[in-house]
Order: C-alpha cells, then sequence, then structure tokens
C-alpha cells in the first residue's frame, strides 16, 4: 500500500497535469473510481493516455507497464501502489 504521503503527493500531480477543476484531491477519495460511469472526473481515454505519459515523466515508469493492465487504473489507490513501487525517479 502506498505511504498517506507519496499518495497525496501523486494525487495531488494527477490532478493537477489533467487539469481536473470538478473535484479537489482533498475531496476525491483514493478508492473512488477514475474512469467509467462511475467516476465523477468525467476522465476518458485521452486522459488516460496523458496520466501515461506523466507516470513516464515524473516517476520513470515505463509505458509498456500499463499495456494491457487497466485494472490499475481503476482508482488512486491501485495506481498509487503500483507507481510507488515501481517508480525509478520522483520519490
Amino acid at each position: 500500500m502506498a505511504d498517506t504521503d507519496f499518495k497525496t503527493a501523486f494525487k495531488a500531480n494527477v490532478f493537477e497535469w489533467l487539469n481536473v477543476d470538478c473535484a479537489t484531491p482533498e475531496d476525491f477519495a483514493d478508492d473512488e473510481p477514475l474512469f467509467g460511469e462511475k467516476s465523477r472526473l468525467g476522465l476518458d481515454s485521452l486522459d488516460a493516455v496523458e496520466l501515461v505519459v506523466m507516470l513516464q515523466r515524473h516517476y520513470g515508469v515505463p509505458q509498456k507497464d500499463f499495456e494491457n493492465k487497466k485494472e490499475l487504473f481503476k482508482n488512486i489507490e491501485t495506481l498509487a501502489d503500483y507507481v510507488q513501487n515501481h517508480a525509478t525517479k520522483g520519490l
């Protein structure tokens, strides 16, 4: 599980990178869906691509790590856990 400080900073980076303005990182639960009908963020496939670019640039996680791994984008919790365990920079 990602530690609280990392997860807080990570979520803020995601919101900033994707220009999320319908919620704040503070009022968005870590287990809320990032994508799909149940997500209140309204993110789409282009946002997913942008998110992968951010993860590559800021955390050094290669794009290939996310190919066919849709489950990693379920919520902040799953994504932050993966990134914290696989980042080569930005920690």
